[in-house]
C-alpha cells in the first residue's frame, strides 16, 4: 500500500509539472528544490525555502537534502558545494495516510508550484558547524530576487 502511494503521489505531482525525481521510491518522492524555486540562487537556499513553504502553507513536514545539510560554508558566510541536486524528501510512512491526505499534499503543492515566485529566499541567522539542519535558524530575505525580475 505504502509503495502504491508512494507512486501515486509521485505521479499526480509530475501530472501537475512538478518537477521530480525518478524513479519514485518506495518509501518517499523527492522534488528538486532548485527547479521548484529556480527564481532563487543558491545562496538562498531553494530546497529549504520549499521546505519552508510546504509546512507553512500545508502543515506537511519534508526534509532539504541540499545545502544547508551538505553544504561548506566559506571565509565569507556563503554556503557552498552542496549537492546538485537540492532535494525534498516527502516520506510516505507505512499504514498512515490515505488517499484523500495524500490528493491533499499533491494538490497543496502543485498549487505551491503554480505560485512558486512567491516563494522567498533564507538566509542563515546562525549556523552551527555540526548537523546545521538540526537546529541552524534563518530569516526569510524581503526583496525580490534578481532571478524574478528577469
Amino acid at each position: 500500500y505504502r509503495i502504491a502511494s508512494t507512486a501515486y503521489l509521485g505521479r499526480t505531482l509530475k501530472e501537475a509539472g512538478v518537477p521530480v525525481l525518478e524513479p519514485f521510491g518506495g518509501h518517499a518522492v523527492y522534488l528538486d528544490g532548485r527547479s521548484f524555486c529556480d527564481h532563487l540562487e543558491d545562496e538562498q537556499f531553494p530546497a529549504w525555502s520549499l521546505t519552508t513553504a510546504i509546512y507553512e502553507e500545508l502543515g506537511v513536514r519534508a526534509c532539504e537534502i541540499g545545502n544547508v545539510m551538505f553544504g561548506h560554508p566559506g571565509d565569507d558566510g556563503s554556503v557552498g558545494g552542496g549537492p546538485r541536486p537540492a532535494l525534498v524528501r516527502l516520506a510516505v510512512p507505512r499504514r498512515v495516510y490515505t488517499k484523500s491526505q495524500i490528493d491533499f499534499v499533491s494538490e497543496g503543492i502543485a498549487d505551491l508550484h503554480r505560485s512558486r515566485r512567491s516563494i522567498r529566499g533564507l538566509r542563515f541567522v546562525e549556523r552551527p558547524a555540526v548537523l546545521p539542519h538540526f537546529s541552524a535558524r534563518f530569516e526569510r530575505l524581503e526583496e525580490t530576487p534578481a532571478a524574478d525580475r528577469r
